[in-house]
């Protein structure tokens, strides 16, 4: 019998419709000489401290470290029976082949299960991108060996332990040493959640420490045969910052009497350059969050779990957890069909499918960038929009846009740029005058960027200017105006940071061992790390940006800085890749991963930390103070008399102008 193991009950039922094994049985589907089974996404999860001893029940600093001589795993109690069917039927295979999601953790949920069950019969790869039939079939005609995807199970149980022993330990350690100062809450540690946790409570300690700076600015309207257009005001450099704008408003004031005094500004010189612009690659995962943060207002969780129903229930688009925008070039010969497939989807498409050049390649199109996964791209078979609500299929054309981009010619616009003299004063008109509108016919046009002053030029086409030609001034608008901080955080935002980490790296070292490509987290657990820090309370939400709440401070505070470093967890990523590329084993990432925690733990015993404990409000109901907890639905003030008294209020984010500590630093085990 030939069993293949899937991730999720609605793989099972594809996979077995393409196979033929459509007969319901207990657990699975069954068909001729073949099974097709499924997990329920980890049916084993790794044991907890208590299971290595009764000891460990018992927080305490005393008991640390704890490392495992030998690993456990148990079965999740919740989905057991979904176990025993898998366990039953691995026990009859003769052959077995890896169906769970093309990726390192749809590894680790297969191979973890087989290793429990002792199962050692031949095993084969099904490595699919879509779930529709026509993908589903060419991937089970090209079935890949075992051993091809076994280096990312390692990488994944990597992974997997090293956020165990920091978990674990960590939260351990720095929880009961912020009792012993007079904190009163868990403080929760996480390889990758506390230095994703650091980089809100430095851009909102960076948005609190911001001093704002008074600026003035003028706007000139200006006319040339009979065709209105705007120039701005060059500050000279005497009374401007770095940035060119003027910071003495009795300079400004003093220009703009004086360019209105004038009547006309003559044009100095007129510079057009071409510009041409390609196309944006097809999505990777963290690239649809971001953009559907700015564009659509998403959270990236939200956002994930349509790319997940856009893949698995309306087959409409392919794997959404990809880290690559990049498509094989073997794809090109799909094109024809994908572009039929979008047609049929949406016949509203015929104008804009009737000017694609099918023949382009674009530089999507490189098998050197594309590793485990392509970008996120329509299927084969035509979808049905009727069958998505507003969101998926907002979602959805933004991932259809970004394919037929492809097709269309670059968008390209001359940008001129005219400098004129005005008496003594220097003035400059900017315009753009788009020539080939292009792949934008697609895109909506987007959001002007905010600037943080209002001083930028807007869009605007000028009229045919030449060198010599006088301008008449109609009018000027002198701006006070003030610079203004960095804005919070988006979610979007925040998966960006996460995934360009590299760029904050301040350590010379560090950066030096970082790729550029090398963030924090995965496309995979991005959203599910924020989603668990705004369920802890460690994250607030304001609008459409984040902010970091009082216990974020003070966890942020108390724990070692090399934790909470981003550059530290991106080494450690590093390290991941290496294993899943066969250059790094996994007893060794674990052994280095082992020692830098016991090494942690001894720096911090018998220390004492100075915590700000966060003050809440005073209690409602009797008025004795209250302390942050998190429940169900989030954080939440609740009397410090509980259970005594069950006065509660609900936490609002308060950050606060804080000054970091300084905190012993320990390197990185992984690098």
């Amino acid at each position: 019998m030939r069993l293949y193991l899937c991730e999720k009950p609605s793989q099972g039922k594809d996979i077995g419709r393409v196979l033929g094994a459509t007969q319901r049985g207990d657990g699975c589907f069954n068909g001729s000489g073949v099974v097709v089974t499924w997990c329920i996404g980890h049916l084993i999860e790794t044991a907890p401290p208590e299971a290595y001893g009764e000891q460990y029940k018992r927080w305490s600093i005393e008991q640390l470290p704890i490392i495992p001589e030998r690993w456990r795993v148990e079965v999740k109690s919740k989905t057991a029976s979904q176990f025993k069917v898998v366990k039953a039927l691995l026990a009859k295979a003769t052959e077995l082949v890896i169906a769970t999601d093309a990726d390192r953790e749809g590894e680790l949920i297969a191979r973890e299960i087989i290793e429990l069950c002792g199962y050692s019969g031949p095993i084969q790869r099904l490595w699919l991108s879509a779930l529709n039939d026509a993908s589903i079939r060419a991937a089970l005609d090209k079935l890949r060996p075992s051993a091809e995807t076994l280096p990312m199970y390692y990488s994944a149980l990597a992974r997997s332990r090293a956020d165990w022993l920091v978990g674990m330990n960590l939260s351990r350690l720095f929880t009961v040493l912020g009792r012993q100062a007079g904190y009163d809450g868990v403080l929760s540690v996480g390889r990758v959640q506390t230095p994703t946790l650091r980089l809100v409570v430095d851009r909102d300690r960076e948005i609190a420490r911001f001093v704002s700076v008074p600026f003035w600015a003028i706007d000139v309207a200006l006319s040339a045969a009979g065709q209105a257009f705007s120039a701005q005001w060059l500050a000279p450099a005497a009374s401007a910052d770095e940035a060119g704008r003027c910071l003495q408003e009795s300079i400004a004031q003093s220009a703009a009497q004086q360019i209105r005094a004038a009547g006309c500004a003559q044009v100095l010189s007129v510079d057009t350059e071409r510009m041409r612009e390609g196309p944006p690659l097809p999505f990777d995962l963290g690239t649809l969050q971001e953009v559907c943060s700015k564009q659509l207002g998403l959270d990236v969780q939200e956002t994930l779990d349509i790319a997940q129903a856009l893949y698995e229930t309306h087959k409409a688009t392919t794997y959404p957890r990809s880290d690559s925008g990049y498509l094989p070039e073997s794809m090109l010969t799909e094109v024809p069909v994908v572009l039929e497939s979008l047609l049929k989807t949406d016949p509203t498409l015929r104008p804009i499918i009737d000017q694609l050049d099918r023949n382009q390649r674009s530089r999507a199109w490189n098998d050197s960038k594309v590793s485990a996964h392509h970008g996120i791209i329509p299927t084969l078979e035509s979808a049905h929009l009727a069958a998505m609500s507003q969101k998926e299929i907002a979602v959805y054309r933004l991932i259809r846009a970004h394919y037929l981009a492809q097709f269309l010619p670059h968008h390209e616009f001359d940008r001129t740029t005219a400098s004129l003299s005005c008496g003594n004063h220097t003035l400059q008109a900017v315009g753009k005058q788009i020539v080939v509108p292009g792949w934008r016919l697609l895109m909506a046009e987007p959001q002007p960027e905010d600037t943080g002053d209002d001083a930028a030029p807007r869009s605007q086409v000028l009229p045919a200017l030449h060198e010599g030609l006088a301008c008449q001034v109609t009018g000027t608008d002198l701006k006070a105006l003030k610079t203004l901080p960095p804005r919070p955080y988006t979610q979007g935002e925040l998966v960006k940071a996460m995934k360009g980490v590299a760029k904050l790296v301040s350590d010379p070292r560090l950066k030096q061992k970082l790729k550029d490509t090398v963030g924090i987290g995965t496309e995979a657990t991005r959203a599910n790390i924020i989603s668990g820090l705004l369920g802890r309370g460690y994250l607030l939400k304001k609008g459409r940006g984040i902010r970091a709440s009082d216990a974020a401070f003070t966890l942020i505070d108390t724990v070692s800085a090399a934790i909470a470093d981003p550059g530290t967890t991106a080494v450690w990523e590093q390290a991941l890749d290496m294993i899943e590329g066969g250059q790094l084993s996994l007893d060794v990432f674990v052994s280095k991963q082992s020692a830098w925690i016991t090494q942690l733990v001894a720096q911090y015993r018998g220390t004492s930390l100075s915590i700000k404990v966060p003050q809440g409000p005073a209690c409602p109901l009797c008025g004795s103070p209250t302390r942050q907890r998190t429940g169900k639905s989030g954080p939440f003030w609740s009397c410090s008399r509980y259970p005594d008294c069950k006065g509660t209020l609900p936490v609002e984010s308060s950050p606060r102008k804080r000054g970091g500590t300084s905190k012993r630093r320990s390197g990185p085990a992984a690098s």
